[in-house]
This record gives structure tokens, C-alpha cells and sequence, in this order.
């Protein structure tokens, strides 16, 4: 599967969790996709949270992983690069 094929599957994976976040004030964008590894940035009351480190492992990192062939991790990004 080529990286575009792979990025439109993250950034669909991304919007099934979004109204969850959405629903806690938080947000998340898609940065980039480069050596397996999905960088996003986080948006909202997602921004300083204590539980963002479990939510990027537990929720998106894991549906990405089940999802998104190729994905190998998650790393949240302060600006865009």
C-alpha cells in the first residue's frame, strides 16, 4: 500500500474518533505520516490534559495500529513541521 493510500486510511480512522474528543473539548489533526510512524497534533482541552498520554496510546494509537496498515506509532507534535 503506497503512503497516500495510507494517509487517507489514518485521516478516516482519525474522524471515528474525533466526536469523542470533540464531546471533551479536545481535537485532533493529522500532521504527517513518515516512516510508519503518524504525527498529530492536538487541539483544544486536549492541549495540557493529564489523560493525553493514555488517549494517543489507548485510543488512536491503538485503532490506527488495527486499522492502518503500516502504521508502527503515534507521536503528538507542538507546530506543524
Amino acid at each position: 500500500m503506497n503512503d497516500e493510500k495510507i494517509v487517507k486510511l489514518i485521516k478516516q480512522t482519525l474522524r471515528k474518533l474525533r466526536p469523542y474528543l470533540n464531546a471533551d473539548g479536545g481535537d485532533i489533526d493529522f500532521v504527517r505520516f513518515q516512516d510508519g510512524i503518524v504525527y498529530v497534533k492536538v487541539l483544544g482541552a486536549c492541549i495540557g490534559c493529564s489523560s493525553i498520554g493514555d488517549t494517543i496510546t489507548n485510543s488512536v494509537e491503538a485503532l490506527l495500529l488495527e486499522e492502518v496498515p503500516g502504521v508502527i506509532g503515534v507521536e503528538v507534535v507542538e507546530e506543524e513541521i
